[in-house]
């Protein structure tokens, strides 16, 4: 077999375990023999259609079993997959088609209409809609035999576009290498077994639920159980039909499911893995999940580094808490000073990455990617601190810091605090002008449900626990909080729609 990467990981789990079951949608599985059948097809019906080496294959949908399919169809063919974020509106899908050139975009049902504005707007000139015009291009393909084609570790597999927080997103190149360097760090620091059964409610087409989550378990030969949206009282019914054994979230999706009803009631006993990502996780949501025998194993990463990072295992989850672990198995961290010197234990610096998961830079955009490097390491653009024991505490985005005063304010700090409340859901801290001081902090808070807090007693449950120029000088209630679709506070958003300090 010349193909050593992606594409060729349904021909490999097939000869080894062809009659396990590899996916589950909507109640209908099917098998590693199966998915090897579909994705070869696919990649002689995409070959007939002009597809080639290098050309890029666009997806625009929920999770769904051609999500997968294609992305290891492309693999199989030497072609880059360029996974689309399903709630971008049509000018950013056409942006990230444009820039990518992708040659071919397969897309649900949900998305016909978008699709229809397309054509002549991007270099697309092969569209298929999943459903009867996706099994009918597969089922065009006959029984042809394997793809013969050679594929590197270090050719690019997926071009994963950054969520685009500020300005327009990058699109980073994660190549199949990468993606493999991951998944084993995944094995190796999670413990995943092959009698896996995970449930997949994240969204594929953003790096965690598609490289933390699908792709490691399908590596190692368990079952993903496809689920097109998350729906927290869903959840809790399918861990219990699928006897689910492993999952991943952002920190707001487990407290959602937490807050239901049964919560108290429900079968949880298969639950053995819950990976969590995105933000920290807050003590008071650790301690719901450890009154029901469960214990989150959460890290931090991003795009660029297929994603993870850092890792806080089970067994410091609570000696650690508030700590994103340390580095992943096949990973390298350092923590710095402006002059990239390192930063002293408790020392605050800018955090780099550095391993065979990094990616080799961004599509189409050498300055960037000279920019984002020095010397071989990542930079993050993430503040932290490291403590005597090794572990990295995230602190902020260096770009999100307030100076206040001279003071330097990492809003995360002020917004973990903020979090253990028992009226605050959900907050965000984001600096704004200040005739004295230059910049002061203000809390964005949605409140729990049912509860009416009162701004000014909120901020004085701080005092004594933060220094004063820490706490913010004023307080917004809002219904929610701008977000991507994997979970991602949008601070800019945040800041351009509550950053007047003509507010209260």
């Amino acid at each position: 077999m010349r193909n050593e990467g992606l594409g060729s990981w349904p021909a490999r789990r097939a000869r080894k375990t062809p009659h396990r079951t590899a996916l589950i949608h909507d109640g209908t599985p099917s098998t590693y023999a199966q998915l090897h059948d579909r994705t070869t097809r696919l990649a002689h019906a995409l070959r007939a259609r002009g597809i080639r080496r290098g050309d890029r294959v666009a997806y625009l949908g929920p999770n769904h079993p051609g999500f997968l399919e294609v992305l290891f169809a492309a693999g199989a063919l030497g072609a880059v997959f360029v996974p689309l974020n399903i709630r971008l509106a049509g000018p950013e899908i056409a942006y990230q088609l444009d820039d990518s050139g992708a040659k071919a975009l397969v897309h649900g049902p949900a998305h016909r209409a978008l699709v229809a504005g397309l054509p002549g707007r991007t270099d697309v000139r092969t569209y298929v809609e999943v459903g009867p015009d996706y099994e009918e291009l597969i089922a065009s393909a006959g029984t042809a035999g394997p793809v013969d084609e050679a594929v590197s570790g270090d050719d690019t597999c997926i071009i994963m576009y950054t969520s685009g927080t500020t300005g327009r997103p990058k699109g980073a190149m994660l190549t199949h290498a990468n993606l493999t360097w991951n998944a084993l760090n995944v094995l190796v620091d999670t413990d995943l077994a092959a009698d896996e059964r995970a449930l997949v409610s994240a969204p594929l087409f953003h790096t965690a639920g598609l490289n933390m989550l699908a792709l490691p378990v399908l590596l190692k030969g368990g079952t993903c159980v496809l689920v097109e949206s998350f729906d927290p009282a869903a959840t809790l019914d399918l861990i219990a039909e699928h006897r689910v054994t492993t999952m991943f979230g952002v920190p707001t999706m487990y407290d959602l499911v937490a807050r239901q009803p049964d919560w108290g009631s429900a079968d949880l006993s298969c639950l053995r893995t819950l990976l969590c990502g995105g933000a920290p996780v807050p003590a008071s949501l650790i301690a719901t999940y450890q009154e029901r025998g469960l214990t989150f194993l959460q890290g931090y990463g991003m795009t660029e580094a297929s994603p993870g990072a850092l890792f806080l295992d089970a067994e410091h989850v609570v000696s650690k808490a508030g700590s994103a672990g340390v580095p992943h198995f096949f990973t390298d961290v350092r923590v710095v000073r402006p002059d990239l010197t390192a930063a002293a234990p408790g020392e605050t610096g800018e955090i780099l990455v550095r391993g065979p998961h990094v990616m080799p830079g961004y599509w189409g955009l050498p300055d960037a990617t000279a920019a984002a490097f020095t010397d071989g390491w990542f930079r993050t653009g993430d503040a932290a601190r490291v403590d005597d024991d090794g572990y990295v505490h995230i602190v902020d985005r260096i770009k999100d810091m307030i100076i206040s005063g001279g003071e330097n304010v990492y809003p995360a700090e002020v917004e973990n605090l903020l979090l253990a409340h028992p009226d605050v859901a959900e907050c965000a801290v984001i600096g704004v002008p200040d005739a004295k001081w230059g910049e002061v902090p203000r809390a964005v808070v949605v409140p729990r449900a049912g509860a009416h807090p009162d701004p000014d007693a909120v901020l004085a449950s701080l005092d004594g626990r933060l220094a004063k120029y820490k706490i913010p000088t004023s307080l917004v209630l809002v219904d929610e909080l701008p977000r991507t679709a994997s979970g991602k506070l949008l601070k800019a958003r945040v800041r351009e729609r509550h950053g007047d300090p003509q507010l209260p």
